[in-house]
């Protein structure tokens, strides 16, 4: 069964404490890190003692224990001082960054709290509300000295359906005919001061398979569907007047009577398009029009006219989980250049994919020091931790749940798309099996705003390699229609 992230009618109530999404957490995952931290630290010359609540450590004793992960940092917003804030001065602007010099390390469960100290604590790049088992002893001074640390580490991969072996080797011998893409967007922010208007009518066009030589239409027609992460619209503006029209208006009319309804009429029409040709999943954003708190519940398809009628345009929520499968004999594209034998040659697999339109990412950047750290790495910690949103709901807003915390990840997914991002990045995040062989391994895929790089992001679904196709016209800043391959480490291997 997919995992869901909808929120049913029985659930939205905001009644409930946010506290409780914490215990639940510890709750759920405890078990997970119990059983790795065990397997850890179970072999050691002396035995370390397990400690069940953090407020029972012994002095000088060396123990683990298990709890959730709080970042005391000074410069981290903090809601009870902005309401007692002097309203008259115009509020400082957000920061980059939460951390300095002075930021703490707590581990906490229903028992209380202890300060992780050494310098294994800052080696781990942790943020709030993450489950850990720490190792170590409790000093003189009461805080709790780490000399290692164990997260839960990568869930079962959600599909079991994988080609040949045990492995995720790409196949040498496949010819590009029998490949499958998903092709995935994020940031078409129409509506804004700086349209990408002729960017997006050329991506329409490539998708559509009306535009490019061949070659490109050959690839074209092995994308089997089209994902959009996130900030399609953008609500600056301000209708055909200009932001700057000082036409006077009646005492007590909204601003929003002049709101425009052309971007979203412009995303139906070219949605539209791309649904007629294949089938396209659409998740809201920070900056679309819908709920700011997590996990966004989906558009209403009624907002995109004409495109809803198709059954191959779905509306998701943020974050969504998708099942595709790959299948030559059933494919939706056109099956021009392929032969009954290659058919037979490769049996068909399902992939799982968890796609995010990056506010999680996004906020636990802030946390972090960079470099180190980077979007990149982010992403993998959250695989890591198998958690999706752990900031939430210190720094990211997110619902109240009650018994339930839907961002804990019970499968590795086998493709993570995270939307939003600044600047393209992908890695191969892998699990072992047991004997220190390599095991599956799960693409982490960054997708940049498109209006502002042009960038669509093509996942080949039997080898996880990813192809970066770049949109642009002549005097701007993104590509002119350049490929790149992209092998395991991320790097451009070939150009055309």
């Amino acid at each position: 069964m997919t995992p869901s992230f909808l929120i049913d009618p029985k659930n939205k109530s905001y009644k409930h404490q946010y506290a409780n999404i914490y215990f639940t957490r510890l709750t759920l995952l405890r078990n997970a890190v119990e059983e790795r931290a065990k397997a850890r630290w179970g072999g050691l010359q002396s035995e370390p003692l397990y400690v069940a609540r953090v407020l029972d450590v012994v002095k000088s004793q060396l123990c683990w224990v298990i709890g959730t992960v709080y970042m005391d940092m000074p410069l981290k917003p903090n809601v009870l001082e902005d309401i007692g804030r002097d309203h008259s001065i115009p509020a400082p602007p957000p920061r980059e960054k939460f951390y300095c010099d002075e930021d703490s390390v707590m581990l906490e469960d229903e028992s209380g709290r202890i300060k992780l100290v050494g310098d294994r604590v800052g080696e781990e790049r942790l943020v709030t509300g993450v489950i850990v088992a720490a190792l170590g002893m409790e000093t003189p001074a009461g805080e709790f000295e780490v000399v290692d640390m164990c997260t839960a580490g990568l869930a079962t991969f959600a599909e079991d359906e994988i080609f040949g072996s045990d492995t995720m080797d790409v196949d040498a011998d496949s010819s590009s005919t029998q490949d499958e893409y998903v092709a995935v967007i994020s940031g078409l922010s129409i509506g804004s001061s700086s349209p990408a208007d002729a960017q997006i009518q050329m991506l329409v066009e490539y998708l559509t398979g009306e535009a490019g030589g061949p070659e490109d239409q050959q690839l074209a027609s092995q994308i089997t569907r089209l994902i959009i992460a996130g900030n399609s619209l953008s609500l600056a503006e301000y209708g055909e007047e200009g932001e700057n029209e000082k036409r006077p208006r009646k005492f007590g009319a909204s601003a929003q009577a002049h709101f425009s309804p052309h971007p979203n009429l412009a995303l139906s029409a070219h949605l539209h398009d791309l649904t007629s040709a294949l089938p396209v999943h659409i998740l809201p954003g920070e900056d679309d029009p819908s709920g700011v708190i997590l996990p966004q519940q989906p558009f209403p398809r009624a907002m995109f006219g004409k495109a809803a009628a198709f059954e191959s345009f779905h509306c998701e929520s943020n974050p969504a989980w998708l099942r595709v499968r790959c299948d030559e004999t059933e494919s939706s594209i056109p099956n021009e250049g392929r032969t009954s034998s290659s058919q037979s040659n490769h049996p068909p697999v399902t992939r799982s994919l968890l796609v995010t339109s990056g506010q999680p990412v996004l906020d636990m950047y802030k946390y972090l020091p960079t470099p180190p750290s980077s979007l990149v790495s982010i992403a993998a910690s959250t695989l890591r931790w198998r958690h999706v949103a752990p900031s939430a709901p210190d720094t990211l807003w997110c619902h109240p749940f009650r018994d339930r915390d839907p961002f804990i990840l019970w499968e590795t997914p086998d493709v993570y798309l995270v939307g939003g991002m600044p600047q393209f990045g992908t890695e191969l995040v892998g699990s072992e099996d047991g004997s220190g062989r390599a095991g599956r391994c799960c693409r982490i895929v960054l997708v940049p705003s498109f209006s502002q790089t042009g960038v669509l992001v093509l996942v080949n679904l039997r080898t996880l390699e990813v192809q970066r196709v770049d949109f642009g016209v002549e005097g701007l800043s993104a590509g002119g229609g350049e490929q790149q391959f992209l092998g395991d480490d991320g790097d451009a291997m070939a150009e055309g």
